[in-house]
């Protein structure tokens, strides 16, 4: 019997989920450790002590939120598929899952966490309708604290007027090593 490896099995499931539903899932595969890292070294993780990842997907950027840090954070994942969502869950057993992400500030209230210091975005905005968008930045400018940070990843620069209506964008960065290639968007929540 063949075994079929983690990364393999991730892969493929991350393919069927897009056949399946383009519009929520995105790509076609999970975020390449080149963009993860991207995303999570643009984050003074000594300064968070809550932290949201939304779009979680498979884990491929959670795998590298910081668990050695002198503060250990918070960390609230939210996955809308089920499968992924559970397969988060035996992955990342200290992490809090939830499948919503316009309900962020519910999830905080049952988490007892008062105000995000960082959040995380793989979730494809521009494949949502408006009013989904508009709901999801709300939350996400909600939750996190004064001078928090919002760091998302998009195929495009689509994004960048709506995101600066909610928050000063202090850099996009071009991440050519990933399928398809993607932009950071390092954001902070304006005072």
């Amino acid at each position: 019997m063949i075994r079929i490896s983690h990364l393999v099995q991730e892969r493929f499931m991350f393919l069927l989920k897009f056949l399946y539903s383009p519009a929520y899932v995105g790509s076609v595969t999970p975020s390449s450790r080149f963009l993860a890292k991207n995303m999570i070294e643009s984050i003074p993780w000594s300064e968070v002590h809550a932290v949201a990842e939304l779009g979680a997907g498979t884990g491929a950027i959670t795998q590298y939120i910081p668990s050695t840090t002198t503060i250990q954070p918070k960390v609230l994942l939210f996955e809308k598929d089920p499968t992924m969502q559970q397969s988060l869950k035996k992955r990342f057993p200290n992490y809090l899952c939830y499948s919503d992400s316009r309900e962020l500030q519910l999830a905080m209230k049952n988490a007892q966490v008062e105000q995000l210091d960082c959040i995380i975005s793989g979730l494809p905005f521009f494949n949502f309708p408006q009013v989904m968008r508009d709901q999801i930045v709300e939350q996400i400018h909600l939750s996190l604290r004064d001078g928090g940070m919002f760091v998302a990843f998009q195929y495009s620069k689509q994004m960048k007027q709506q995101l600066g209506e909610w928050f000063d964008i202090e850099e996009i960065k071009f991440v050519p090593m990933n399928v398809p290639p993607a932009f950071v968007y390092v954001c902070r929540k304006k005072a």
